[in-house]
């Protein structure tokens, strides 16, 4: 079995666990503790320090650690719900000098989108594969037969001269108090233009509002699929944790027996 731990850092919480890679389950529980306030590189960093070191990791196991920001060579590009002062900062440098291994560091969006293509809605699906996530604004993932293209950003296309996010995110249409028939109106002006630029074989929507797909995914017309993301709150977990290891690296592996979710309340365990 090959193992890795997956954390996913957020503007309010940030959550990890152990997962399997070859089935995408959890073979731990899910910790999450609230993101600290102010979101400071040295605050987050103690807050997965403490996660891990709950999860009871062996210092074997990879981590792959995902996080809202444009991620360049491992330096934050951008801050998104977290302190400006990681805008910038050779973060994953931060991350690897604290917990004392390396680690794989991603955008979240890029790793929710991966984790789709490996486990979820894109599972078995060629060609491109673009994951959009509708929330404060619109997060986006391209994967090409299962190759990450990171940093997409595609929240931040005009339309109509400004950020489509800024029209398009869920944000938005609570912030316009729109319906889900005006909202789609503006989803279909922004999935057209996303169709237009790349036409992708399946387009996935994430966010908290992929819940209640049904109510505007069928009111708009594209030529390819569209459907909703299944993972939910354990994509990033997925994502970062399947792209810190390698797909066919068997290196990494764990005997079944080896991995133990004792009763609530306990720490779950890992053994390399």
């Amino acid at each position: 079995m090959t193992t890795a731990v997956g954390i996913d850092i957020g503007g309010t919480g940030i959550k990890g666990a152990i997962v399997d890679l070859e089935s995408g389950k959890l073979l731990s529980d899910r910790i999450k503790l609230p993101t600290p306030t102010g979101g400071e590189p040295d605050d987050i960093v103690a807050t997965v320090v403490e996660i891990i070191t709950q999860l009871g990791v062996e210092p074997g196991v990879p981590v792959g650690v995902c996080f809202p920001a444009v991620v360049l060579h491992g330096t934050t590009m951008s801050a998104a719900n977290v302190s400006q002062k990681w805008i910038g900062l050779e973060a994953e440098a931060l991350f690897e000098k604290a917990l004392g291994r390396d680690i794989h560091f991603v955008n979240d969006a890029d790793a929710a989108g991966y984790a789709e293509v490996r486990y979820g809605a894109a599972k078995g699906v060629d060609g491109l594969v673009i994951l959009t996530t509708l929330g404060t604004g619109i997060g986006s993932a391209i994967i090409y037969n299962g190759v990450l293209v990171p940093n997409s950003e595609l929240g931040h296309l005009e339309i109509d001269g400004k950020d489509a996010e800024k029209k398009a995110s869920f944000a938005a249409k609570e912030r316009s108090r729109l319906s889900y028939e005006r909202w789609a109106k503006r989803l279909q002006k922004y999935y057209s233009h996303v169709e237009a630029l790349f036409s992708p074989d399946l387009l996935i929507v994430g966010g908290g509002v992929s819940k209640s797909y049904e109510e505007f995914l069928p009111l708009l017309s594209l030529r390819a699929p569209i459907v909703p993301a299944v993972l939910r709150n354990n994509a990033g977990i997925l994502g970062a944790a399947a792209l810190a290891v390698p797909q066919g690296d068997k290196s990494v592996t764990v005997p079944q027996a080896s991995v133990a979710v004792d009763s609530p309340g306990t720490k779950p365990k890992a053994a390399l």
